[in-house]
C-alpha cells in the first residue's frame, strides 16, 4: 500500500515519502504549512488513491477530544423519559458515535483526517494520545472497549496557530509542505486549468510571486487564492496584456481582491504602487 500521488494533486517527492513513511510506521502524519497549500486536500487524495473511505473531523476552538470518541445524548434521554418512551431503559440508544469510533469500526481500512488540530485547546492533542497509540478506548456508560478492526491511516493538519505538545509530536511523523516554487505552481495550475494560455499563466505567476514578496503583508496570497484569481481572470476574459507592465510595481492587477484578504494588506499594496509611480 503506497501513495504515488494522483492526477488531481501535485505531490512532491518528499511529500509522497512522508505519506508512505507514516503508513509504514503506523503513526499519524502531522502536516503543517501555510493555509491554502493543500493540506486538507492531501487527505482526500490519499483516500482516493488508496481506495479507502475518508473520515473527516474538522476541529473548532470549542471541540473537545471526547467528541471524537462518543457523546452521551442526555438531552434526548431526558425528553424520551418524560414522554414515557421505553427505549430510555437502554443507554446504548443515547450513545452518539464520534469520528474515531466510526473509523475504528469501519469494515474497510479508512483514512482519518483530524483537520486543523491547532484550533482546539492546548490539551486537546494530549487527550487523544492513548486512543491514537493503542487504537482503542473505553466507553464507561456501556462498559465496553472499542478496538479498531484495522488501524486507520491518520492524517493531522495544523496551521501553526499554536504549538503542539511534545508528547504528541513524538508520536507523529512530521512533514512541512513548503510553499510551491514557480515550476511546481505551474504544474498545480495545469491540473486545475489544463487549457490555460501560457502567456496568461506566465504573467499571472509573475504578479502572484511578486505580491508574495511584498514586505509587511499580514497574509500572503496562497495557492488556493491564486486558483481563485485565475478563475476570475478567465471568467472576465482578462487578457495577458492587462497584467503586463514595464515596471510591475506601478500597476495594480485586476481583481486583486481575490489575492489580498484584509484591508491593511490592500492599503499597503496600493500605497507601495502609488509610491512607485510617484518615484518614476
Amino acid at each position: 500500500m503506497r501513495f504515488e500521488g494522483s492526477k488531481n494533486y501535485v505531490a512532491t517527492d518528499d511529500l509522497r515519502l512522508a505519506v508512505n513513511a507514516a503508513i509504514t510506521l503506523q503513526r499519524p502524519l502531522l502536516i503543517k504549512g501555510e493555509p491554502g497549500t493543500g493540506k486538507t486536500m492531501l487527505a482526500e487524495e490519499v483516500a482516493a488513491a488508496l481506495d479507502m473511505p475518508l473520515m473527516q473531523w474538522h476541529i473548532k476552538s470549542t471541540t473537545k477530544a471526547q467528541q471524537g470518541l462518543y457523546e452521551d445524548d442526555a438531552v434526548s434521554r431526558l425528553r424520551d423519559s418524560q414522554l414515557g418512551d421505553q427505549k430510555v431503559k437502554d443507554i446504548h440508544n443515547y450513545i452518539v458515535r464520534g469520528v474515531l469510533w466510526q473509523a475504528f469500526e469501519a469494515e474497510r481500512q479508512s483514512v482519518l483526517l483530524i483537520d486543523e488540530i491547532d484550533k482546539a485547546d492546548i490539551e486537546f492533542p494530549n487527550d487523544l494520545l492513548r486512543e491514537l497509540d493503542r487504537m482503542e478506548f473505553y466507553v464507561y456508560e456501556t462498559r465496553q472497549t472499542v478496538k479498531a478492526r484495522q488501524r486507520p491511516v491518520v492524517m493531522i493538519t495544523s496551521n501553526n496557530e499554536k504549538e503542539l505538545p511534545d508528547a504528541f509530536l513524538r508520536r507523529c511523523f512530521f512533514h512541512y509542505i513548503k510553499f510551491p516554487d514557480k515550476e511546481t505552481m505551474q504544474k498545480i495550475v495545469d491540473v486545475h486549468f489544463p487549457g490555460l494560455k501560457k502567456e496568461l499563466l506566465k504573467e499571472a505567476l509573475e504578479v502572484f510571486f511578486q505580491m508574495r514578496e511584498i514586505p509587511g503583508l499580514k497574509k500572503k496570497p496562497s495557492t488556493s487564492e491564486l486558483l481563485d484569481w485565475l478563475k476570475l481572470l478567465l471568467a472576465e476574459d482578462i487578457p495577458p496584456e492587462a497584467l503586463k507592465a514595464k515596471d510591475s510595481k506601478t500597476v495594480i492587477p485586476p481583481l486583486h481582491g481575490a489575492l489580498l484578504k484584509n484591508e491593511q494588506d490592500v492599503q499597503l499594496f496600493e500605497r507601495l504602487v502609488f509610491m512607485a509611480r510617484a518615484g518614476r
